[in-house]
C-alpha cells in the first residue's frame, strides 16, 4: 500500500508541474499531454512583432529588386542615347569618333607644345639679357685693367747712315758686298736715294733683325768686305739667340706664369718679331694673358690654366714656316711635348675653332684673342686689303635683287643699302638685311662685327595748280 501511495504522489507531482508550465508559457487552456503517451507536442506559434518584421523585409526586397530593374534599364537607355549622340556627332562632322579625339589629342598636343615653346623662349630671352649684361660688364671691366698701344707696320726696317759715301761701301766692287749680305741674311738691302738711309726689307722679322745687328755691325767697325761680313753676321745671331731668350723671359714675367720649359721661352721670344695685321705678336699674346686671367677670375673658372693657354695660344706663329698645319694645332703639340697640362693644350688649340671648345678656359682664351684682336687700334690693313674688303661688301649687297644702291660707310665698318620701294616691302627689308649678314659672315674675314642696315623709302610727289 505504501508503495502504491509513492506512486500517486509522484503522478500528482508531474501532473502539478506541466500546469505550471503551461501557464507559464501562456498555453494553460491546452490539456497537457498524457505522460506515457509517445506523442511529440506541437512547436509554439510565432509572435506578431516576427511576422512584422518578416513581412517589412520582404517588402523592402522587392523593392531593392523593383529598384535594381529600374538602374538597369536606365543604363541601357544611356548607352543607347550616347551611341545615337555618337552616331549624330559623327554624321555632323564627318568623322569618326577614333578620328575626332585623335584631332583633339594633337590639338592639346599643339597647344602645349606652343605653349611649352613660348615659355622657353622667354627664358632663354630673360637668359641672353643677363648673360649680356654680365659679358659688357666683366669686358668693360678687363678692357678699363689693360692698356696697350696701337698697330705699327714692321715690314721694313732702317739702318741710318753717318754719310752717304758709306751707301758705296756697303754695295762693295761690283756688288760682291750686297751679295754676300742678301745671301747670308735672306733679306733686301734697299739702297736708293734716300738721304742718310738703307731700308731692309722681309717677312721675317727674325731674319730682318739679324741683317739689322749686321748692318750695324759693319758700320761700327769700318771694314766691310765679305769676310767680315760673315763673321759678323754670325755674331750677330748669336747676340739674338741670347737677345730672345731675354725678351721670352720678360714676357714671361709680365704675363705672370712660371714654370715654363725654356724651348717654350725661347719661340715666345721669336713672336716679338713677327706681326699679325700689324700688331705685334708677343705683345698679343701677352695682353691676351692678361684679358684671360681677368676674365677667368670674373667666371670663377682657372685663372693659372687660362693665363698660361692665353700666353702660349699663338706660339705656333714662331714654327710655321717649319711646321706644317694650323698654327693653333701646332702650338697645342708644342705644348704637349714640353710637359703642359692637356687643360692648356686643348684651350690652345680651339682659339681658331680647329677644335670644338671643351672647357670654359678654352672658351675665355677664344674670346679675350678676338678682344685683343678686335679693339680699336690693335690691327691694321694694306691700303689694297682696305680698298678690296670695302669693294667686296659692297658687291654682295649689290646682287641681291631690289637693291637700288650700297654704301660702305665707317671704314668698312657699316654698309648701307638703299632699296626700291617698288620691288621690296618692309618685311622683304628685314629679310633682306639678315641674308646680306649672313653672306658677309661666311664670305670675308674682318675684325669686330660688320653693321648692315637696309633702308627703304618711298616718296610720292602730286603738284597743285
Amino acid at each position: 500500500m505504501e508503495i502504491i501511495g509513492a506512486a500517486a504522489l509522484i503522478a500528482v507531482g508531474l501532473v502539478f508541474a506541466a500546469l505550471v508550465y503551461a501557464r507559464v508559457t501562456g498555453r494553460a487552456g491546452s490539456p497537457a499531454p498524457e505522460v506515457g503517451s509517445g506523442e511529440t507536442p506541437d512547436p509554439p506559434p510565432p509572435s506578431t512583432e516576427l511576422l512584422d518584421r518578416s513581412a517589412a523585409l520582404t517588402r523592402r526586397e522587392e523593392a531593392l529588386a523593383q529598384r535594381e530593374s529600374q538602374l538597369a534599364q536606365e543604363r541601357e537607355q544611356l548607352v543607347e542615347g550616347r551611341g545615337a549622340l555618337e552616331r549624330s556627332l559623327e554624321r555632323v562632322s564627318g568623322m569618326s569618333s577614333a578620328q575626332a579625339k585623335q584631332l583633339l589629342l594633337k590639338e592639346i598636343e599643339d597647344q602645349a607644345r606652343h605653349d611649352a615653346a613660348r615659355k622657353i623662349r622667354q627664358i632663354e630671352e630673360e637668359t641672353k639679357r643677363d648673360a649680356d649684361r654680365r659679358v659688357r660688364n666683366i669686358l668693360s671691366v678687363c678692357m678699363q685693367r689693360v692698356a696697350a698701344g696701337h698697330a705699327a707696320e714692321t715690314t721694313v726696317s732702317v739702318v741710318q747712315l753717318s754719310a752717304d759715301d758709306m751707301k758705296g761701301r756697303i754695295i762693295g766692287r761690283e756688288g760682291r758686298n750686297i751679295r754676300a749680305l742678301e745671301n747670308l741674311t735672306g733679306v733686301d738691302f734697299i739702297i736708293d736715294d734716300t738721304p742718310g738711309a738703307v731700308v731692309l726689307s722681309g717677312f721675317d722679322g727674325v731674319r730682318r733683325e739679324i741683317a739689322r745687328l749686321t748692318l750695324e755691325k759693319l758700320l761700327l767697325d769700318g771694314r766691310i768686305h765679305p769676310a767680315r761680313i760673315e763673321e759678323m753676321y754670325y755674331q750677330a745671331k748669336s747676340e739674338l739667340e741670347g737677345h730672345i731668350i731675354e725678351i721670352g723671359e720678360q714676357a714671361v714675367f709680365d704675363a705672370n706664369v712660371q714654370g715654363l720649359n725654356p724651348e717654350l721661352i725661347k719661340l715666345l721670344g721669336r713672336l716679338q718679331f713677327r706681326t699679325s695685321y700689324g700688331q705685334n705678336v708677343l705683345a698679343h699674346s701677352i695682353e691676351v694673358s692678361r684679358l684671360g686671367s681677368m676674365m677667368a677670375e670674373e667666371l670663377g673658372a682657372g685663372p693659372k690654366t687660362a693665363r698660361r693657354a692665353a700666353l702660349l695660344h699663338d706660339i705656333g706663329k714662331a714654327v710655321t714656316h717649319e711646321i706644317e698645319g694650323p698654327h693653333a694645332l701646332v702650338g697645342g703639340d708644342l705644348a704637349r711635348k714640353y710637359g703642359e697640362s692637356e687643360a692648356v693644350a686643348h684651350a690652345m688649340e680651339a682659339h681658331h675653332n680647329e677644335v670644338e671648345p671643351q672647357t670654359i678656359e678654352a672658351v675665355i682664351v677664344q674670346a679675350a684673342d678676338a678682344l685683343s684682336g678686335a679693339r680699336p687700334g690693335a690691327r691694321g690693313e694694306s691700303l689694297d686689303q682696305y680698298v678690296k674688303r670695302l669693294r667686296d661688301l659692297e658687291q654682295i649687297a649689290t646682287r641681291h635683287k631690289g637693291v637700288d644702291k650700297v654704301y660702305a660707310m665707317q671704314a668698312g665698318r657699316e654698309i648701307r643699302v638703299m632699296v626700291a620701294p617698288s620691288s621690296i616691302d618692309d618685311d622683304a627689308a628685314t629679310l633682306l638685311s639678315y641674308e646680306i649678314a649672313r653672306e658677309i659672315e661666311k664670305e670675308l674675314e674682318y675684325p669686330g662685327q660688320i653693321k648692315v642696315t637696309v633702308i627703304r623709302e618711298s616718296r610720292a610727289t602730286e603738284y597743285a595748280r
